[in-house]
């Protein structure tokens, strides 16, 4: 199915490495021009970006920005529009996970997952809607959420659970504000992937994993990456305030 993405600008916020990596190279298989944000994985963006443009023939770019900066989302936007033009969709994948059960959590890691996860995914999507509303021009919104915001966690994660579950209000909230603009806005909660964070432990005992999902197995990236780009495109055209479970049923949702 052709997505009509050729040659649209698309932001994909963490876009590095992981699920935000296969959201770049899908968006690049269907021709659209590709930014992919990165804080601290510059060399990965980097080399992600040529890799891109190498193999589909389409422009790319490398922007740094802290998403929880609002000095730096307002740079990012204003660079991907003089290098690839005014963005039309933005994913925002970028997402910090601490780890320590709440009695543990400092208030320091408390934040930075706040920060993150719930105001990095504001400020972009406060920029975006500006950015289309000043041009009169429709144009999605997606924001990654997670499988947890329904279900929580059993291993500690209170902190990242909630903001997950906050992405789902907001989208909601904004997909109100924004519909008359033409603005679709959705939400996609993933289950478990294989990416190179936990790679390891589910090597380690891919049972464990695999048994936690209706399937059987855990999933691959591009599978949740595939929902996220559909939620990019007209062809998703009558879908806003959605919150679109992906997660091999571990949802049930």
């Amino acid at each position: 199915m052709d997505l009509h993405l050729k040659d649209k600008v698309i932001l994909v916020t963490g876009g590095a490495s992981g699920l935000g990596k296969a959201i770049a190279e899908i968006l690049a298989e269907e021709k659209a021009k590709v930014a992919i944000n990165y804080r601290s994985k510059k060399e990965a963006a980097d080399s992600l970006a040529l890799e891109l443009h190498s193999n589909y023939l389409v422009d790319t770019l490398a922007v740094y920005a802290d998403v929880s900066n609002e000095n730096d989302v307002r740079k990012m936007f204003e660079s991907i529009e003089s290098r690839l033009g005014p963005v039309y969709a933005v994913v925002n994948n970028a997402a910090y996970c601490a780890n320590p059960e709440c009695a543990e959590l400092t208030i320091d890691e408390f934040r930075k997952c706040v920060d993150i996860n719930l105001q990095g995914m504001f400020l972009v999507c406060r920029e975006t809607v500006r950015r289309l509303r000043a041009r009169k021009s429709p144009g999605n919104i997606v924001n990654i959420s997670s499988q947890a915001a329904l279900r929580g966690s059993a291993s500690g994660k209170t902190a990242y659970d909630m903001t997950k579950a906050g992405i789902l209000g907001f989208t909601r909230s904004l997909a109100i504000e924004t519909g008359k603009d033409g603005i679709n806005v959705n939400a996609v909660l993933p289950g478990l992937m294989y990416t190179e964070i936990i790679a390891a432990a589910i090597d380690a005992d891919p049972e464990r994993f695999n048994k936690r999902s209706l399937l059987g197995r855990i999933a691959e990236t591009k599978e949740i990456a595939q929902v996220a780009v559909f939620l990019c495109s007209d062809r998703a055209s009558y879908m806003t305030g959605a919150s679109v479970d992906v997660s091999g049923g571990m949802a049930l949702h």
